[in-house]
């Protein structure tokens, strides 16, 4: 039978789940997805999509959130309900179970907006979970019942069942969606929308609806540090970095306040934890004090930098995350991709699309009410209901009552209708016959008063919405402040932070450099992410990555971890070129190379050989003395060489002759200084750094032997070198270059005594910071000058009775002599001050110094797009013991 049938008819007969089959030509059988299958991917896609994971556009929730806001409303009698009640009653509208419905509810209710919450609904701070639904409460907040719900307005469809009625979309007038955020993963695509601050959205709303530009940033309830920098409007390829706000507590411990969004207590712990055990870091214990407010304690051991470990944190742990928004949400049945700009556009547009529907039907309403009062009224005035007792059909009473009331109706804004007639017939005989026509027409009057408002509202419909925005940011924004900080980061390189938890070895003869060979000669500590810089006496040069055992080449003369972009390392070498050629000096920076790749540092020339060799971290340029062999008729067989002669050239530099003679050895004459220029350095108060890089305030330039002054609120003085990756706390209050002879001068209320003091002081001990007010609880530094002649005026307080004292002007240099940092100082004055107040410095003279730019010094070049040089296949790190100045004679 199938025989007479075409290939479709066959296929259609053999019903809809038939797999098809062929075979082409290489006898493969081949099998065709038809009929049902062919659309049941693409179905459930769809569904997802649709009702699961992404929100829409109109009210900012997903089919789920707003199926359990609609059941709260229907249960909604003021006091609260188990949250296992409301979940049973969500199933009438949504057709899953009841594990799902629970869990949308917490995260609803964990965002602290629309549910008023009793019971513990867990910590998004630690992660704890809530407890069971049957234990837990809630009804909605006054925001909720305020901007959520509206039935008048509101869309309406048959539940999944059919035996409900659901809202489509509910009413929302407010950005809801950017308030709270939204995350769902759905079937070929996903949304990942960031929580905002309610206090900015809502002045946003306002800006665009006054025609104004306005950018949103997000703000999370854990808090923390976050740089917007890449955020792209959230939409797909931005990012967000966040950070967990430590703070140094002491010199040995660290305390975490804030968490990065995404993360939890917990998780954070378990990420230091395993850095530490990976040798990243180096902690003794973590104390978790977390209730209400995040409180990690993080103790180091003695001798770790507390900076160098919180920007290790950062570098090897959760303490900071990168997060990728991702805008998407359903309009019209289909994923939209949109920023958060477009979206708090269009969420106000449709705020005000709501509110004037709102007032269009409360309009309609009003009018209704007025027209009936006034029908009312003269139907009662005019004693019409007299008219329709000697009537004997219901016809005949209606017209009776039209017949009525038609001379007492042209100033009604609409026709009477038979509706209107049937219910002035129903108005009872008490309310009749207590009818007073004053009340009446107060009510007719109050009525037209509140037409009239909101006639003009719908004329200035915009400056309603305005005024709506501002009646929620006035009712609901207490407490809601930003409570992530936005900062611009700056970015932590991890070889210079982390622990080097490891140790170096080499065999000079074999080799071979690593940090299994124990048995070998030790060279340093590193880390396990380094990158190692090796010489050879043959003149190669080459760079590799810390390993257990790796081959350079023989004959090693030198050893380091190597540091990229380095500047200030510079090699002084001295070679001979083949075996019977000149000898050649050259000085050459290495900053940037290809890993794992041999660079010759001489001409190519078989048999050539390194002389002399050091590495001198600070550019150092020390004489050596050359002693040639006795050959020929040659009369000077000894002579010195200064390397500061020599200029710093690239790595591939021939270098300067030294002699065409041959050497017999180089001797170490006299060991150099630097002959680097000093380093600027500048302070970046956006990211409360040092850098190199012209950013932010100069500090001045710095040889290696200059320091930084310090200076906080609560009186605490040190000096310290200026290492790029210092920290620096939000109290400080003085950040300048150290000039140990120049003194300071400090204005401070000494508590015990309640007086001011003065004191001048030098600072003793550049590695101590010491307290430079008395210990006393009340004690506080009022001011504090850095100026060689400071100057300050004192504003006396007016007392009772006397005339007030003129303001007093005080050369704290005339006032006290210099004294010991640690002296109490003079007192200021016995009478009330109101205010301390600085004035310009007098006039002082520096003795003359040399300038860097007087100086004769060897500039430095930049070599690092030499010889096709990749900056991306090396890493920087910072050098440590054993890589000072080495000499090697041969």
């Amino acid at each position: 039978m199938s025989e007479d049938l075409n290939p479709n008819e066959e296929e259609q007969q053999k019903g809809p789940d038939y797999l098809g089959e062929d075979e082409d030509t290489s006898g493969d059988t081949i099998t065709k997805v038809t009929g049902m299958y062919r659309d049941w991917f693409l179905d459930y896609a769809s569904y997802v999509i649709l009702e699961r994971a992404v929100p829409a556009i109109e009210d900012g929730f997903k089919p789920v959130q707003r199926r359990i806001m609609h059941s709260m409303k229907d249960l909604d009698d003021g006091r609260y309900n188990k949250v296992a009640n409301i979940v049973g009653h969500t199933m009438q509208y949504h057709p899953h179970g009841d594990a799902s419905i629970a869990d949308a509810m917490v995260q609803i209710g964990q965002k602290d907006l629309l549910i008023d919450t009793q019971g513990n609904w867990g910590n998004i701070l630690t992660g704890d979970r809530a407890a069971a639904s049957r234990y837990i409460e809630a009804r909605l907040s006054k925001f909720a019942l305020d901007v959520v719900y509206n039935p008048k307005i509101t869309g309406w469809q048959a539940s999944y069942d059919g035996r409900k009625k659901e809202p489509i979309n509910l009413p929302v007038m407010f950005p809801l969606l950017l308030a709270q955020g939204a995350e769902g993963i759905a079937v070929g695509l996903s949304t990942k929308i960031l929580p905002h601050n309610f206090l900015e959205l809502i002045d946003s709303s306002i800006k665009h609806l006054q025609g104004k530009r306005f950018t949103l940033y997000p703000d999370f309830p854990t808090g923390g540090i976050i740089d917007i920098s890449n955020y792209n409007d959230g939409l797909r390829g931005g990012k967000i970095r966040s950070r967990a706000r430590i703070n140094q507590h002491d010199k040995n411990t660290l305390v975490i306040n804030e968490i990065p969004f995404g993360t939890t207590t917990s998780s954070l712990i378990d990420s230091i934890l395993k850095a530490n055990d990976k040798g990243k870091i180096k902690i003794k214990k973590i104390e978790d004090n977390t209730a209400a407010e995040v409180e990690i304690l993080v103790h180091i051991p003695s001798g770790i930098s507390p900076d160098k470990t919180i920007d290790a944190l950062y570098a090897f742990t959760a303490c900071e995350t990168s997060i990728s928004p991702l805008g998407c949400v359903i309009e019209d049945n289909k994923p939209l991709f949109i920023g958060v700009t477009e979206m708090l556009k269009r969420s106000t547009d449709r705020t005000v699309e709501l509110l004037k529907s709102e007032l269009e039907i409360q309009l309609e309403e009003l009018e209704a009410q007025w027209h009936f009062s006034s029908l009312e009224r003269i139907f009662i005035e005019n004693r019409i209901y007299r008219d329709i007792e000697e009537e004997e059909t219901w016809d005949g009473v209606i017209a009776a009552i039209d017949k009525g009331l038609k001379p007492h109706t042209k100033h009604l804004k609409r026709a009477v209708t038979e509706e209107d007639i049937v219910r002035l017939t129903e108005i009872r005989i008490k309310r009749i016959s207590k009818f007073d026509i004053d009340k009446a027409q107060q009510k007719i009057a109050s009525l037209e008063d509140e037409i009239a408002k909101v006639k003009h509202n719908l004329e200035n419909l915009i400056d309603y919405a305005i005024a709506y925005f501002k009646r929620l940011k006035k009712d609901y924004g207490e407490g809601k402040e930003r409570k992530s900080e936005i900062r611009v980061f700056d970015d932590i390189e991890a070889t210079k932070v982390v622990i080097r938890n490891t140790k170096l070895y080499v065999n000079r003869e074999e080799g071979f450099v690593g940090t299994s060979l124990r048995k070998d000669e030790y060279v340093t500590d590193c880390s396990d992410i380094d990158n190692i810089i090796v010489f050879t006496n043959e003149g190669k040069m080459m760079v590799s990555k810390v390993d257990s055992k790796t081959f350079v080449g023989k004959g090693i003369i030198h050893v380091a971890v190597f540091k990229k972009k380095d500047k200030r390392t510079i090699y002084n070498m001295i070679y001979r070129d083949g075996t019977k050629g000149a000898t050649y000096v050259k000085r050459f920076a290495v900053t940037s190379v290809t890993r794992d790749k041999e660079y010759d540092l001489t001409q190519g020339t078989k048999g050539s050989k390194v002389l002399y060799f050091t590495a001198n971290p600070n550019g150092e340029a020390e004489v050596v003395t050359v002693l040639l062999r006795q050959t020929g008729s040659i009369k000077k067989l000894k002579f010195d060489l200064d390397f500061a002669d020599q200029l710093v050239k690239g790595r591939g530099s021939k270098g300067n002759i030294v002699t065409k003679y041959s050497v017999k050895r180089i001797e170490l004459k006299e060991k150099g200084l630097s002959t680097l220029k000093p380093r600027k350095i500048w302070f970046d108060e956006t990211v409360q750094r040092l850098n190199v890089d012209a950013r932010g305030e100069l500090l001045g330039e710095f040889t290696s032997e200059d320091r930084i002054l310090i200076v906080n609120q609560r009186a605490m003085v040190k000096t310290v070198i200026p290492e790029l990756t210092l920290r620096f706390d939000d109290d400080m209050i003085v950040l300048e270059k150290w000039e140990p002879k120049k003194p300071l001068s400090a204005i401070y209320w000494e508590g015990e005594k309640e007086l001011y003091y003065v004191k001048r002081f030098l600072i003793e001990n550049p590695d101590k910071e010491e307290l430079i007010i008395t210990e006393h609880p009340k004690s506080y530094l009022e001011r504090i000058f850095t100026d060689h002649r400071p100057v300050a005026e004192v504003v006396f307080v007016k007392e009772r009775g006397k005339e007030r004292k003129d303001n007093e002007e005080i050369s704290l240099e005339d006032f006290i002599a210099v004294k010991g940092i640690t002296a109490m100082g003079n007192q200021l004055t016995k009478d009330k001050v109101l205010e301390i107040n600085e004035l310009s410095a007098l006039p002082y003279e520096a003795p003359e110094q040399v300038s860097a730019e007087d100086m004769d010094v060897v500039d430095e070049e930049d070599v690092a797009s030499e010889e096709g040089a990749s900056e991306d296949n090396t890493t920087n790190n910072e050098s440590s013991k054993g890589d000072g100045e080495q000499t090697m004679l041969f």
